[in-house]
């Protein structure tokens, strides 16, 4: 199980978008991934689930992997994360 933590810095949140291009990048592993904001956790393969946090400019998150492939798949989210500018890690 992998355990990271990140601020949300995009002026816009976790709009619909990028919510969209990340949930469409975490299909594509195996390993279970959820994401945690806002006293909700919710699986990160759910457009529907990360859309209903809400997430803001200043939310502070949680994303946990726990799976064969978990490594790889926190790595691409980590740096799709960044590619998009959506967050730092805390």
């Amino acid at each position: 199980m992998i355990i990271k933590h990140f601020r949300i810095t995009n002026e816009s949140g976790l709009h619909a978008r990028t919510a969209t291009i990340m949930v469409n990048l975490a299909v594509n592993y195996d390993s279970e991934i959820t994401l945690k904001a806002l006293k909700k956790e919710v699986d990160f393969k759910s457009i529907m689930g990360v859309m209903s946090l809400g997430l803001y400019e200043g939310a502070e998150i949680e994303i946990i992997v726990s799976g064969h492939d978990e490594e790889e798949a926190m790595d691409a989210i980590i740096h799709k994360l960044f590619d998009l500018h959506l967050g730092k890690e805390i």
